[in-house]
């Protein structure tokens, strides 16, 4: 059986050019408190925001989807580049709330999710009233920071960014032991990722494997040109913005808050000593940084 947040509720609810996505919602009535939407990252699914989705719960109606392409959501398939682009994706998570009936709300997003929610924030400012954002630049900053040896830290970026074929078959033919990979190397702290919850995400990333390329091959073509577009219009993100992250920038040779103050004026921006899946390893902090946001 599928791994969930225990005490929300399933649901399968519109999202763009007629998919479906996958949804957990709980917390206030799972109706009545203000809403919050967290966005999952790579390799994972909604069920990384379990421990975070349970404190949270107390204050607001907090909704978990699984993106599209992955976990129990549908999988176009890739027939256009702006099938997987973030903003099609924004796009998603602004049609399922609508259909919750909620016109705006705060949205927080981890890696792929954070990507997503940058855009959403970007294209829909007047539903988002808070972003926060783990992990993460933008898509335009992360391809210009990435160079040299330092690169190779990323090298599923330029991997998944080769043409429709040779990635999809390499990650397929070994998909356990690629997406595993980033489990075990982007984690502080291993026992934060139970074994069933680890098997969990190995299981719905295997079963995904055409469409994060998809979503990732977006990321090096359609998005930056949609990112590069906000920023010759000197677009901005006007609402409340919290960014924490591990300190990339050292590691790779930029400050990640300068560059995040390009985008963001309002910006609060925080360094963790917890690794990438920062929501399991330390959820206490990141559920705190969420609720710091909201009071903004």
């Amino acid at each position: 059986m599928t791994l969930t947040i225990p005490g929300f509720d399933r649901l399968r609810l519109p999202g763009a050019d007629g998919v479906e996505l996958a949804a957990v919602v709980g917390g206030s009535g799972s109706g009545n408190g203000s809403p919050l939407v967290l966005l999952h990252g790579f390799p994972q699914t909604h069920l990384m925001w379990r421990h975070v989705a349970a404190q949270l719960a107390a204050e607001h109606t907090v909704v978990c989807p699984d993106l599209r392409g992955y976990g129990a959501s549908d999988k176009p398939a890739a027939t256009a580049p702006d099938v997987y682009a973030k903003r099609t994706m924004a796009a998603d998570i602004v049609a399922l709330m609508a259909e919750l009936g909620h016109e705006r709300f705060a949205l927080v997003g981890h890696d792929r999710g954070a990507l997503v929610a940058f855009r959403a924030a970007l294209d829909h400012p007047e539903t988002i009233t808070h972003l926060g954002l783990l992990d993460i630049v933008p898509t335009l900053d992360m391809w210009n920071v990435l160079h040299g040896a330092s690169a190779t830290v990323g090298y599923h970026l330029f991997l998944m960014a080769q043409p429709p074929g040779l990635p999809e078959k390499m990650i397929a033919n070994s998909a356990e032991a690629f997406f595993g990979s980033f489990l075990d190397a982007w984690s502080n702290d291993p026992a934060a990722m139970p074994q069933e919850v680890r098997a969990e995400y190995l299981r719905a990333s295997a079963a995904a494997v055409t469409s994060i390329v998809a979503d990732y091959r977006a990321s090096a073509n359609v998005d930056i040109v949609h990112d590069q577009a906000d920023l010759d219009a000197g677009s901005q993100l006007a609402m409340p913005v919290s960014v924490v992250q591990q300190d990339w920038g050292a590691q790779l040779g930029y400050d990640a808050a300068e560059v995040w103050k390009a985008w963001a004026p309002t910006l609060d921006h925080r360094l963790t000593r917890a690794g990438h899946f920062m929501a399991e390893e330390a959820p206490d902090e990141i559920t705190a940084t969420i609720r710091d946001l909201l009071a903004r």
